[in-house]
């Protein structure tokens, strides 16, 4: 399938909107970690919003809004499932393992797609560390379903490693490996073998901890992959600089907003009574993501391809900067 033949549906950035949703299961897999499943009020059998592998929802969680990648291969659901880390600092992470039950109702919306595979990748390999499973079990379990290789490696702590089983059952399939491995040399040495070992044609993927994402990057680049073919998806970035202040004008009034150091522009527009969707506030999942006119953009997200960023027309507002900055809002 081409991409220009994906219906609207299955396009990257397509989401539902707003909706409650019964949670159906409640599962621990880990100490730390719990499987929620989630379904239509309905009682009627229906089919939701199928999506790409790697797609996430974004849940109403208490007074936060977080994204949490889904588990499973996306065509034809009938039930959304995500898989959550209790992070113990208070956010919405914790308040889904201390508040949601079977028959609980939540606010949720989605699918959305920012970590898609590439379709006329031949093979895939899949790198996860920790709760980072969750994508990656997306993607194989697509590729899977379609007969298609997959060649995963799911780093985690001893005692720590979620849908072991599920991951499992799919290496029992011809076109499926499964590589596990516990320790940071390890790790690293497992990485670099089967990056030397993929055949042409094959995309990699990886979602984790920084550490590991910057291993992978690294090893990868020492293997000779092209950047076109590594993609990867994080959960958070690194802490930015304040930056320098500078000013945005909106195009549709003409009115000038200064922004001031360490204040991103997200938050001078929403001020400013600007509305601009947003979420992680930190450059990693899109959401914030701007049409800009004119100007000198210094990008510091972690989403844009270097493609996107030298055209110029486009910016995340929550941690990117620049000069003479015209914004088409």
């Amino acid at each position: 399938m081409t991409a220009a033949a994906i219906p609207a549906h299955l396009h990257p950035g397509y989401a539902t909107a707003p909706r409650p949703m019964r949670v159906v299961t409640v599962r621990r897999l880990t100490e730390d970690i719990t499987h929620f499943r989630f379904a239509p009020l309905d009682d009627a059998p229906q089919v939701l919003t199928p999506y790409q592998p790697g797609s996430h929802l974004i849940i109403t969680a208490g007074e936060h809004r977080n994204a949490y990648s889904l588990v499973d291969d996306g065509m034809f659901p009938d039930t959304y499932g995500i898989s959550v880390l209790r992070r113990g600092a208070g956010g919405g992470s914790d308040w889904l393992h201390d508040n949601l039950s079977e028959d609980s109702v939540i606010e949720v919306e989605g699918p959305r797609s920012m970590f898609a595979p590439i379709l006329d990748q031949r093979g895939a390999l899949l790198v996860a560390g920790g709760i980072g499973v969750t994508p990656v079990l997306s993607h194989a379990r697509a590729l899977a379903r379609e007969g298609r290789r997959a060649d995963i490696v799911y780093s985690y702590r001893p005692g720590c490693g979620a849908h072991l089983d599920d991951l499992r059952a799919l290496a029992q399939q011809p076109n499926i490996t499964l590589h596990e491995v516990s320790g940071v040399e390890a790790t690293v040495e497992l990485l670099a073998e089967r990056f030397r070992s993929q055949p042409l044609g094959t995309h990699a993927y990886a979602c984790g901890p920084a550490a590991l994402l910057e291993t992978y990057t690294e090893l990868a680049v020492q293997a000779g992959w092209p950047t076109a073919r590594v993609h990867l998806e994080r959960f958070s970035a690194p802490e930015q600089e304040p930056g320098d202040p500078f000013t945005v004008t909106l195009s549709s009034t003409g009115s000038q907003i200064d922004v001031p150091a360490g204040v991103s522009l997200l938050q001078r527009l929403l001020d400013s009574g600007v509305e601009v969707a947003n979420l992680c506030r930190q450059g990693v999942c899109g959401e914030c993501r701007i049409p800009v006119r004119g100007g000198t953009i210094e990008h510091r997200d972690l989403v844009l391809s270097d493609e996107e960023k030298a055209l110029g027309d486009a910016m995340l507002c929550c941690v990117s900067r620049g000069e003479n900055i015209e914004v088409d809002l």
